[in-house]
């Protein structure tokens, strides 16, 4: 894929299996979020990605800079703008999102940062919607982590955006009843009950 250009520099993303081997000897939890995540869980490729999304678990964002060493980290920090994230800062809590690149690279990569509370997740779409952190993601054949779809799904479907109704389409078939389920509930407790995903979803749960 050519490099897409922002306002902020441009994107050439690495790949999950980049980013599994940056992280592979590092002991926290991580996932391939986003698009990616759609695409790892499908098991086939579903559409062009201009970045690459990494979740990672708040109380651990620290491990990126030593992960990344030599690299520069970028805050959201009002959202919406980005500034350099210092050495050994703490990031605020309403800071989620951290850009990534070799100097006088192109972005390769993003981390979105989710909160928990002891050992769940804790969404930021809706505090009432958590689940264990260990059951927050699967893992592909050759060992790469990644978020579990219908969660992934759920942090879409505020949006809406052409490209989360293609990743919405590619993923409906490969998820379970029970899948299917936690995301319908998911939505319309956090949406209402008229978003038009829920009838796609809810086609085959009667």
């Amino acid at each position: 894929m050519a490099p897409t250009s922002t306002p902020w520099g441009t994107w050439d993303p690495i790949t999950p299996t980049a980013v599994a081997a940056l992280f592979a000897c590092f002991d926290v939890p991580w996932w391939v979020a986003g698009g990616y995540a759609v695409e790892l869980a499908v098991g086939h490729p579903v559409r062009d990605h201009t970045d690459i999304d990494v979740l990672l678990l708040r109380r651990d964002h620290p491990v990126i800079q030593e992960v990344l060493a030599g690299w520069e980290w970028w805050a959201a920090d009002p959202p919406g703008e980005l500034r350099p994230w210092l050495p050994g800062e703490p990031l605020p809590a309403h800071v989620h999102d951290i850009w990534c690149r070799p100097t006088d690279q192109p972005w390769r990569l993003q981390f979105m940062l989710n909160d928990t509370t002891g050992e769940d997740w804790i969404s930021r779409r809706n505090p009432d919607i958590r689940e264990p952190i260990a059951a927050l993601g699967a893992t592909t054949a050759d060992g790469i982590p990644y978020l579990r779809p219908e969660i992934q799904l759920f942090y879409k479907a505020k949006g809406r955006r052409p490209k989360d109704d293609v990743d919405f389409t590619a993923a409906l078939p490969v998820l379970a009843t029970d899948q299917r389920a936690w995301l319908v509930d998911a939505i319309t407790r956090t949406h209402g009950q008229d978003h038009p995903w829920l009838r796609r979803l809810t086609a085959d749960l009667s």
